[in-house]
């Protein structure tokens, strides 16, 4: 093959999609290390916040469907890293929460996605990379 660049490459769409998934193969490797999947990640992340989510507020932020969200937390509960409890404001609605084993996975884990963001960073440089967040914001 040579090293011409293919005209999918022009697609903004296609390059999007090629830079995440080269984003995610390296954070996969890092995250298997301590047996977490990256969207186990995003939830202990985004339970470590200390908001009370519903699971259709939960799985709306963690980008996952909400099946999907409910088999990884059945999970995750089995494994000990979070727990179920009954909402307070509506008792038909379930509140997700780390527990302490789910607290020190994060502590352990947020090193590597530091380290990932740090190697990102020093390729683009922080006032592309500062852009290229804000960029990609706006399409959200």
């Amino acid at each position: 093959m040579e090293n011409s660049i293919s005209p999918i490459h022009n697609y903004l769409s296609y390059t999007l999609a090629a830079a995440h998934r080269k984003v995610a193969t390296s954070l996969n490797a890092r995250l298997r290390k301590h047996g977490i999947q990256i969207e186990a990640w995003r939830i202990l992340e985004t339970l470590e916040m200390g908001n009370r989510l519903t699971m259709g507020e939960l799985a709306e932020i963690v980008l996952m469907n909400p099946p999907t969200l409910t088999k990884l937390v059945d999970r995750m509960v089995s494994d000990g890293l979070v727990h179920r409890q009954v909402a307070q404001n509506d008792h038909r609605q379930i509140n997700l929460l780390p527990t302490a084993l789910g607290k020190k996975r994060m502590v352990q884990i947020r090193q590597e996605i530091e380290e990932q963001d740090a190697a990102i960073l020093d390729q683009l440089g922080e006032g592309d990379s500062t852009r290229l967040i804000q960029l990609l914001r706006e399409i959200l």
